[in-house]
């Protein structure tokens, strides 16, 4: 992903903090999807740390990329393995002769089990940091 941000201060180590302002998942033309972004959601900011290749200095308004493996990840980790496990449950369970009811509740502990997974992973990762920041290019200086 790459965003535009603000230089805010510079770190020891060839790092930066840069302050990017957060996006909606509308790209701000909440008309198109109905509303629902706060103002708040919208105008905020959020800090992160970036590797400073290039020497930005405070005050510099810089692009920023960052990788997008580690969203990914998530995504699949949240949305895909719960109901993966679920329907492998349920499925299973119909075949060795289950009736409907007892199918459904072996599936949601499939799917409960995947949430579990997908909250494990998710500390995991956080102490990995597996998203990743670096200023590519200086775009303006204030």
């Amino acid at each position: 992903m790459v965003q535009t941000a603000k230089v805010t201060r510079i770190l020891h180590g060839g790092r930066a903090e840069v302050s990017v302002k957060r996006q909606s998942a509308c790209g701000h033309d909440c008309y198109k999807c109905g509303g629902g972004c706060s103002e708040l959601m919208v105008s905020s900011t959020v800090s992160v740390v970036a590797a400073n290749g290039i020497g930005a200095q405070p005050g510099d308004m810089v692009t920023v990329e960052s990788s997008t493996k580690g969203v990914l990840g998530a995504a699949v980790m949240v949305y895909v393995v719960p109901f993966l496990l679920f329907f492998i449950g349920y499925f299973t369970a119909a075949a060795l002769g289950l009736p409907g009811g007892g199918s459904a509740g072996v599936g949601g502990i499939g799917f409960a089990l995947g949430l579990v997974l997908a909250v494990l992973w998710d500390r995991r990762v956080r102490k990995q940091q597996s998203i990743s920041f670096r200023i590519t290019a200086i775009a303006a200086g204030d």
